[in-house]
């Protein structure tokens, strides 16, 4: 038995020595690439996740094991998650959007016309391992053949400039169900993945660079805001408020902050409230225009194990999967940061941090709870709800 003990510990410890090294290794490989590290991370967290359908799903107060069933309540809860503002406010309300900020001067912004150069190396980029959309183009097939599509695929993307229309096609996403832990009867325990048509977000990366380009240049997006911007990230998002506690705390003051969790934030984005919010920006008429139909008579079917539910309107919230939903949910937002008053904020796409400080924890936390309410407020003005 001792022979056995030695033995066993020898394995276990060549196994941990042997993970370290390989780990060791993956993570010099990485070098200042923080894609690379988190992919590493996640692949050392051995979560199990699964895109299969379950055998049974729980609706209201029955279960079924019906695939077919399943498909479709799986598509109806995740086409209503953006409705959370709705359902727990039945009376109206005051949809107030929160102050705009003065921007003397507000440069006009129309799209330029795309060069075909810039949608061949687009394609040439694409991952061929990624899934086709619901228009069945494989991402395979267009790598394959751009050289011979991208003019083609120009004169398409120019076009709809031109009519401010969007293919149909190219508003319609594939929704795998994600089980991401805990009750796997529960449809709330799974996160939709969204597969949008590969030439649709050829098309949104070649606008959306043109839109961060314009906003970059002329600061439009509020400091406050790291999120999804090239030169921030978590790592410089956390050393601002880091750096403004210890400089507080140096001070011999009292610190609190408070973290705010959104609730669906991505799916609760309102159209109307967004196409304002571009048109204040000095967005063209015929940008306005394009980017009103963009959010017209958007679909999504859940997909799965050969199953496809029947298709269902997607009438609020930024398109999960797309290239500009999260740069137009920083537009939606941004300028959320004017209602903090007297506290300081720090936000992370919908993550927020509101933090003060002062002489006695009193001031401190009344001041704090001021700019609380006057942040719900904000939220609430854009219909947006924080999690409880």
């Amino acid at each position: 038995m001792q022979l056995f003990r030695e033995v066993r510990n020898q394995y276990t410890q060549a196994v941990r020595n042997a993970k370290a090294s390989f780990f060791k290794q993956k993570f010099a490989s990485c070098n200042s690439n923080s894609k690379n590290f988190w992919d590493i991370v996640k692949s050392m967290e051995n979560k199990n996740t699964s895109s299969q359908l379950p055998t049974a799903l729980r609706i209201g107060n029955s279960v079924t094991t019906d695939k077919p069933t399943i498909i479709e309540n799986f598509n109806k809860h995740f086409s209503n998650a953006g409705h959370a503002f709705h359902l727990t406010t039945p009376t109206a309300v005051n949809s107030t959007a929160p102050p705009t900020a003065t921007r003397p001067s507000l440069p006009h912004f129309s799209f330029s016309q795309i060069h075909s150069a810039d949608v061949l190396k687009e394609l040439q980029n694409l991952d061929p391992y990624k899934s086709a959309g619901l228009d069945n183009l494989d991402p395979f097939f267009l790598k394959l053949s751009a050289e011979i599509i991208a003019t083609p695929i120009t004169s398409l993307f120019n076009l709809s400039f031109m009519s401010s229309e969007i293919p149909i096609d190219w508003k319609a996403a594939a929704v795998i169900p994600l089980f991401k832990g805990g009750d796997a009867l529960d449809p709330n325990c799974y996160r939709p993945i969204s597969i949008l048509p590969c030439l649709s977000k050829v098309f949104e990366s070649q606008v959306n660079k043109q839109i961060t380009d314009h906003f970059e240049s002329h600061r439009t997006l509020s400091a406050m805001q790291s999120g999804f911007r090239a030169g921030h990230g978590c790592t410089s998002a956390t050393l601002k408020v880091l750096n403004d506690i210890v400089t507080a705390i140096d001070k011999k003051k009292y610190c609190a902050a408070v973290f705010i969790d959104l609730a669906k934030a991505f799916d609760s984005v309102n159209h109307h409230i967004l196409i304002g919010r571009l048109s204040n920006l000095g967005f063209s008429n015929d940008c306005v225009a394009w980017f009103t139909n963009y959010f017209s008579d958007r679909v999504q079917c859940v997909k799965s194990e050969g199953l496809l539910s029947g298709p269902l309107a997607v009438s609020m919230g930024v398109p999960q999967g797309s290239i500009l939903g999260p740069t137009l949910f920083s537009v939606y937002i941004n300028d959320v940061a004017l209602a903090a008053g007297e506290s300081l904020i720090h936000l992370y796409a919908d993550d927020t941090i509101l933090y003060t400080s002062g002489p006695s924890l009193d001031t401190v936390l009344t001041t704090l709870q001021t700019s609380f309410n006057a942040i719900q407020l904000s939220f609430r003005g854009i219909q947006l709800l924080l999690n409880t």
